[in-house]
């Protein structure tokens, strides 16, 4: 699956994933492959990405707002720390 991760302005991140975990308001919540669309509110907490060649990356976001659809992510946040 795809993924953008974006602040208001700027591109954090772009590119293909196998898996992304996000801190949701309600908790946090893993997307793999083929997951049903969805949009969800986001709080501040860790964002960890594994991308498709295995290689992780984590970073910590201040609020947002995910949406996944046909295997595309859209990971829109309002501040970035850690990248």
């Amino acid at each position: 699956m795809n993924i953008a991760v974006l602040t208001p302005d700027r591109e954090i991140f772009e590119g293909t994933v196998k898996s992304v975990k996000v801190p949701g308001t309600n908790g946090s919540f893993q997307l793999l492959e083929n997951h049903a669309a969805m949009v969800s509110s986001l709080g501040d907490g860790k964002v960890s990405i594994t991308k498709a060649d295995g290689e992780s990356m984590e970073f910590t976001i201040s609020k947002g707002f995910i949406e996944v659809n046909n295997n595309v992510v859209s990971l829109l946040v309002q501040g970035v720390e850690g990248v």
